[in-house]
């Protein structure tokens, strides 16, 4: 592998096979999901670089096919594996957004100074995203919001919030 594990982004997994030609059903993280099928190749467990021969949106999800994989037997072998791609290939973001991968982690601060915890995860709800903050004892949810989410200071590992401590 030419890249380091630490230079890939997780992108989606396989979660089934799809037919008897070597297709197999992806789970993608991207959003939308489709946009997975923008990226080639892929990495399979950060290990085996793999060429996308085709690939489309299937129903709700998205069923692809690896160049020499043409039957299902063959497709076997990569069943629950994530798909990754070097962190070189995701496109650069404007200023004021970013990739949840590099959320994570930041130590998120209120107006007063106060440590609320750190960003253990993102999720998408219907209305906003929510951001997971961990503490030792406790989890808190808060909306990413413009208006909660005050700052985002990368370099620093800080995201400054308003909100207070008592959750």
């Amino acid at each position: 592998m030419s890249d380091t594990a630490e230079s890939h982004i997780v992108l989606g997994h396989i979660s089934s096979l799809y037919g008897i030609k070597g297709w197999v059903k992806i789970f993608s993280y991207t959003q939308p999901r489709k946009n997975i099928l923008h990226y080639s190749p892929w990495w399979l467990n950060q290990q085996d670089r793999i060429e996308i021969e085709t690939g489309r949106v299937h129903g709700k999800g998205i069923v692809a096919k690896f160049s020499g994989v043409d039957d299902r037997e063959a497709a076997t072998r990569f069943l629950n594996m994530k798909i990754s791609v070097p962190r070189t290939s995701l496109e650069t973001l404007p200023h004021d957004e970013y990739y949840w991968i590099d959320l994570v982690g930041l130590q998120v601060i209120n107006q007063n100074g106060e440590s609320l915890g750190q960003v253990s995860q993102l999720f998408a709800t219907g209305a906003n995203d929510v951001v997971v903050v961990k503490d030792k004892k406790t989890e808190h949810l808060l909306p990413f919001l413009k208006w909660v989410v005050l700052d985002i200071d990368l370099p620093n590992g800080v995201m400054r919030v308003d909100w207070d401590t008592d959750f």
